[in-house]
């Protein structure tokens, strides 16, 4: 239902000259939220400014500038960050279309990306999608978040601590982390899907009731959700190491072909996940014929056996008068005798040719 939403909210777009600015996402925070990292080798400087203007003097530091925003229902602020940063419109209308495919795109001074950070609620087993946006400068990086839960909490901490080459390199390599971050939260979300797969291939063996089929038309259509947005990000990370864009430096090139490798595991794990969940309707269509088979085969002896005892009892119960078996003193015993010992014998041979 949420996706929906977001599509006919994406839709009354139609018609609206370009550039317009409509956030077609949901709000997720209460206001909007700035932060700003701005470091070099030596020193580093992390703050949470009030207002849009004071971000601005960093557009023009010799040092690195990280500047996230977390929260895009106030258009008010975009456009501010637009106008001083010089962004196209239709940039910001891309940040603001949250149902967007990953996207990759070269404008001289600096370079748009938008991407996709993956959440799974464990509870629910129901994948969400929100779609973060970079904007690569010369010397800062603007990222255009959902929600304030990302995956990009390693990376600033390696910031502050100053491990690894982060604090020593460009905003070129922060933009590389960034999408590592990315990308690297897909294989934990790809493991958690993975566990509630291999659940339900156990359920569709063991116990194949409807609910399983649902649960497994639900994980097909998570499957095709998530490969949607994935499946672009090749061309996003392939179209930066084929660009010849000067922002990114031939140092970040390496690191981007790792990061295109891990695209690479992230959609063969996809497609893995997708046929296993194709086979699922299989082994739960087999499930429910095997178990059908045996209730058939329970009734089927129990049919068969009481077919002599019906006969016996038939015979009897005709009631004719010249009948010999009818003046017998044990005649009635007898004759639950025979239907009991019909009965024991076909056991014993249904057991004999393991029928049973």
């Amino acid at each position: 239902m949420a996706r929906l939403s977001r599509m006919k909210r994406q839709m009354s777009q139609a018609g609206l000259p370009p550039g317009t600015l409509i956030f077609t996402g949901e709000k997720r925070v209460e206001s909007v939220r700035l932060s700003v990292i701005d470091y070099d080798q030596e020193s580093l400087r992390e703050l949470e400014p009030k207002t849009v203007e004071e971000c601005f003097p960093f557009k023009e530091t010799p040092t690195v500038t990280w500047l996230n925003v977390t929260g895009l229902h106030d258009i008010e602020v975009l456009e501010k960050f637009g106008k001083h940063f010089a962004l196209h419109p239709l940039v910001l209308e891309d940040v603001l279309s949250t149902e967007g495919r990953p996207k990759y795109e070269d404008f001289g001074t600096y370079v748009f990306l938008v991407l996709k950070t993956l959440h799974y609620d464990d509870a629910a087993h129901e994948l969400r999608v929100e779609q973060i946006s970079l904007i690569l400068g010369s010397n800062f990086v603007i990222s255009f978040q959902e929600i304030e839960a990302d995956p990009f909490d390693p990376i600033r901490e390696r910031i502050r601590t100053g491990k690894g080459r982060i604090r020593r390199m460009g905003p070129d390599y922060l933009a590389y982390a960034l999408m590592d971050a990315i990308v690297d939260n897909y294989f934990a979300i790809l493991e958690k899907i993975g566990d509630h797969t291999e659940a339900l291939g156990v359920r569709a063996v063991e116990d194949p009731d409807p609910a399983v089929l649902h649960s497994v038309q639900t994980l097909k259509g998570e499957l095709s959700y998530l490969r949607r947005f994935v499946w672009p990000l090749r061309e996003v990370i392939s179209g930066l190491q084929r660009g010849e864009s000067e922002l990114i430096g031939k140092e970040t090139e390496i690191y981007l072909r790792d990061v295109y490798d891990h695209t690479i595991q992230v959609m063969e794990t996809i497609e893995s996940f997708r046929d296993v969940a194709a086979g699922m309707f299989d082994t739960y269509l087999s499930s429910v014929s095997n178990r059908m088979n045996e209730v058939m085969k329970v009734l089927t002896i129990i049919a068969t056996i009481f077919i002599p005892m019906t006969f016996v009892a038939g015979i009897y119960g005709m009631n004719f008068q010249l009948m010999p078996e009818l003046g017998w003193r044990w005649g009635y015993v007898g004759a639950l005798l025979v239907m009991l010992g019909t009965a024991v014998a076909m056991l014993v041979y249904f057991r004999t040719k393991r029928w049973l």
